[in-house]
C-alpha cells in the first residue's frame, strides 16, 4: 500500500475532477483513481457542451440547484482555469399552441428554480437572433451557454494536480473495505491506497462503487447518445444552441454550436444496460438528419465530419422513473464515504457546485485547514490559431516549433503538441494530445497529421511505435513497421 492519504477521490471526470481541485483547497493529501488513461475518455467529454440555464429540472431537486449554481460560476472559471466558455443563450423553437403553453410552463419552472434570464420572444426576434431557424416563437434562455466539455475537464484536473492532488491512471477499483481502525483500503488493478474519506464520483461506474461501499440498491442504466459533427463552414448559421420544445424526460434533438465552430446534431437518448458500446447505427444518424432539418434545414450528408456516442448514467427507481442526483453520507453504513450516484446531466454544467455540496457534507463531519497556497489559476496552451499575427511572429520568435504546422485543417503547431504531450498529469495517449489541442478533429480527422504526432509521442517518451496507444489500454494503432515485414516476407518466400 501506498502512503495514507486523506481522501481518495475515484473517477477522474469532470465531477471528480471538481471534487479534487475543490478539496486542494485545504491542506489534505488527495488522491483521485481513474481506470482510464486519461481524464474524460468517458462521459465527460461525449456530450453536447452546453452550459444549461436550469429550467428543465423538478423545482426543489439538486439537479435544478445545482445547475443554476454552476451556471452563475461558469465565466469566473473559464477565467481561472482558461478553458473556452460563451455565453451565448439558447432558444426552444415551437410552431403550435401546445408547444407555446409547454414553454410557459418550462419558463415558470425556471423561474422557480431561480434561473434568469428567461423570456419568450415571438418570430421576428427569434429569427433575428439565429436567422437560419424554421420556427413561430421560442424561449430564450440568454444565459445559457456552451463550453469546451473536454478542456474543461482537463483545466480542473490540471490545476487539481498543480495543487498538490495526485492522479493515477490505469487503476480501475475492484474492491473497498473499510478497516477496524476506520481505514479505507481500496483495491485496484495496480495496488492498494489507504485514506481517511473516500469519494464515489465514478460516473458509469458509480452503481458498482456504491455497492463496494455497503450502500446497496442504486439501479443504474445507461442513456446512450447518438451525435454528429458536421463542417466548421457552417458554424455562423448557429449563434447558439437550438432546441426543440422539451417532453417530461426529454430535451429533444438539438442543433448546437460548438466553441471551435463546429455544429453539433444530437442527441438520440436510447436506454441501454451496456455502459461500454460506443457505436453509432445508421438507423440513429438518419433520424438525427430528419429532426435536425425541421427547426434547421441546413443540413448536408456532405457536411459530415464525424459520429460519436456519450453514456449518461441515470439512477431510475423500481418503476423505471429517473431519479434526482443522489449526494450522501450514510454514517452508520459508510461513514467517511461521499456518494454520487446518477450525475447525469446537468452534471457538466453543476460539477463545481456538485463539488462543493459535497465537500459541505464533509465539513459538518470534520474541520479541514484551508490550503494558503492554492492558486487557483491555471495556464492554457496558447492557441496559435486564435491570435492576431503579431502575436503569432512573437511565439515563432521565442519558439520556432510555433513557426510549423502539424494539424494543418485545425492550425495546430509543433509546438503546442509538444506542450500537450508534456502536460502536468503526464498522460500520452494519441487522444489525450487531441483533447489537448484539437489536433485530428478537423476535416481530414488526422489523415494529415496522426502520423506525425505518433512520432512525436514516439520521440518525447521514448517508446517504439508499438507501445504507443490510441485512447484505450491495449489500443495499439501501430503493430511494426510495414517496410520491414515486407522485407522479412521476401526473406521467408526466398
Amino acid at each position: 500500500m501506498q502512503k495514507l492519504y486523506d481522501v481518495v477521490v475515484i473517477g477522474a471526470g469532470v465531477v471528480g475532477s471538481a471534487v479534487a481541485r475543490e478539496l486542494s483547497r485545504y491542506k489534505l493529501d488527495i488522491a483521485v483513481l481513474e481506470k482510464n488513461l486519461d481524464v474524460c475518455f468517458e462521459t465527460s467529454s461525449r456530450n453536447t457542451g452546453v452550459c444549461h440555464g436550469g429550467f428543465a429540472y423538478d423545482p426543489g431537486s439538486l439537479k435544478a440547484r445545482l445547475c443554476v449554481e454552476g451556471n452563475k460560476m461558469m465565466g469566473q472559471l473559464s477565467e481561472e482555469l482558461g478553458f473556452a466558455f460563451k455565453r451565448c443563450g439558447k432558444v426552444l423553437v415551437g410552431n403550435t399552441d401546445v408547444e407555446y403553453n409547454q414553454l410557459l410552463r418550462v419558463m415558470e419552472q425556471g423561474k422557480a428554480n431561480g434561473a434568469t434570464g428567461l423570456r419568450m420572444i415571438d418570430e421576428d426576434e427569434l429569427h433575428r437572433l439565429v436567422p437560419a431557424v424554421v420556427g413561430k416563437f421560442a424561449l430564450f434562455s440568454e444565459n445559457s451557454g456552451i463550453l469546451d466539455p473536454s478542456m474543461f475537464t482537463i483545466a480542473l484536473a490540471e490545476n487539481a494536480a498543480h495543487n498538490g492532488a495526485e492522479y493515477f491512471f490505469d487503476n480501475e477499483v475492484t474492491d473497498i473495505r473499510r478497516e477496524a481502525d476506520g481505514i479505507w483500503i481500496i483495491t485496484t488493478l495496480q495496488g492498494q491506497f489507504g485514506t481517511r474519506w473516500v469519494i464515489n464520483a465514478a460516473g458509469l461506474g458509480c452503481g458498482k462503487i456504491s455497492d463496494m461501499l455497503g450502500l446497496t440498491g442504486y439501479r443504474i442504466i445507461g442513456s446512450k447518445d447518438d451525435y454528429i459533427i458536421l463542417d466548421r463552414r457552417l458554424g455562423h448559421l448557429v449563434p447558439m444552441p437550438i432546441y426543440t420544445v422539451p417532453s417530461n424526460t426529454y430535451m429533444g434533438i438539438h442543433v448546437t454550436i460548438t466553441t471551435d465552430g463546429n455544429v453539433l446534431l444530437g442527441p438520440t437518448a436510447e436506454d441501454t444496460d451496456d455502459l461500454s458500446y460506443y457505436g453509432v447505427e445508421q438507423r440513429n444518424l438518419d433520424y438525427l438528419y430528419e429532426e435536425a432539418v425541421k427547426i434547421w434545414p441546413h443540413v448536408s450528408r456532405g457536411d459530415y465530419i464525424r459520429t460519436y456516442s456519450g453514456i449518461l448514467p441515470k439512477w431510475i427507481d423500481e418503476n423505471g422513473k429517473i431519479q434526482d442526483f443522489k449526494i450522501e453520507i450514510i454514517d452508520d453504513v459508510a461513514p467517511c464515504a461521499v456518494n454520487l450516484v446518477g450525475i447525469e446531466s446537468p452534471g457538466l454544467t453543476a460539477s463545481v457546485a456538485i463539488a462543493r455540496y459535497a465537500i459541505s457534507m464533509m465539513l459538518e463531519r470534520e474541520e479541514f485547514t484551508p490550503n494558503p497556497s492554492f492558486d487557483p489559476i491555471r495556464k492554457p496552451i496558447p492557441r496559435f490559431e486564435q491570435l492576431s499575427p503579431e502575436e503569432q511572429a512573437q511565439l515563432i520568435r521565442k519558439d520556432p516549433n510555433y513557426g510549423e504546422l502539424i494539424c494543418r485543417c485545425e492550425k495546430v503547431t509543433r509546438a503546442e503538441i509538444l506542450q500537450a504531450i508534456r502536460n502536468p498529469l503526464g498522460c500520452a495517449t494519441m487522444a489525450s494530445i487531441k483533447y489537448r489541442t484539437r489536433s485530428m478533429m478537423g476535416r481530414c480527422q488526422g489523415g494529415y497529421c496522426q502520423m506525425r504526432i505518433s512520432r512525436m509521442l514516439e520521440e518525447e517518451n521514448g517508446i517504439p511505435e508499438t507501445e504507443l496507444v490510441y485512447m484505450r489500454k491495449g489500443g495499439h494503432p501501430f503493430f511494426g513497421k510495414v517496410r520491414e515485414a515486407n522485407k522479412c516476407d521476401l526473406e521467408v518466400a526466398k
